[in-house]
C-alpha cells in the first residue's frame, strides 16, 4: 500500500508480506509522566531524575506498556477507525530511557475474511537511524477488519 493510511476500502487489497507504514517515536520525560498518570503507575523508575541516577542508570525508564500502545497506535493508524487490534502479545527485550525514539514496525502474516495477522517488533533506533537494540520483539496482533473501535462501538 503506498499511502500510510488505509481506508476500510482498502482492507480487501492487504496481502500477505504486506509492510505496515512504521511509527517512530521520541519518548520524553513528559510522555512518560503523563502515562504515568493515565495508567496510575507512579513507581519513580518511569520519572524521578534523581532516584534513577542514583540507581546509576543513565535514565527514568519507559513503562514497557507504551510498546503496546505505539504498535496498536501503528496499526490502527495504518487501517483507519474501521479495525479492532483484538490480540496483542510482544516480549520485552531491553529497557529504553527518556530521549530514546522507539521505531515500530510490522508485516501481514496472514490475512483472513474479516482479519489479518501481522508480525510486529520495536526497536530504539540508533543514533545512525538503522535499528538498534530490540525493545520488544517478537511481537504479533490479530487485527478484526470492518470492526470499528472506540465509543459507540457495537459489543
Amino acid at each position: 500500500m503506498s499511502e500510510a493510511t488505509a481506508s476500510f476500502a482498502d482492507h480487501a487489497a492487504i496481502a500477505v508480506g504486506d509492510v505496515v507504514p512504521p511509527l517512530e517515536r521520541t519518548i520524553t520525560l513528559t510522555d512518560m509522566v503523563a502515562y504515568a498518570g493515565a495508567t496510575w503507575d507512579w513507581h519513580k523508575l518511569h520519572y524521578d531524575t534523581a532516584y534513577v541516577a542514583e540507581k546509576k542508570l543513565p535514565g527514568p525508564i519507559v513503562d514497557g506498556q507504551v510498546f503496546g500502545a505505539l504498535l496498536v497506535e501503528m496499526l490502527q493508524d495504518w487501517l483507519g477507525p474501521q479495525s479492532f487490534v483484538r490480540e496483542l502479545e510482544f516480549t520485552f527485550r531491553n529497557l529504553v530511557f527518556a530521549g530514546e525514539t522507539l521505531r515500530c514496525a510490522g508485516t501481514v502474516t496472514e490475512v483472513g475474511e474479516d482479519r489479518i495477522s501481522v508480525s510486529m517488533s520495536v526497536v530504539v533506533v540508533a543514533e545512525d537511524g538503522s535499528d538498534g537494540r530490540a525493545a520488544a520483539a517478537p511481537a504479533s496482533a490479530v487485527v478484526l477488519l470492518g470492526t470499528p473501535d472506540g465509543p459507540g462501538a457495537p459489543a
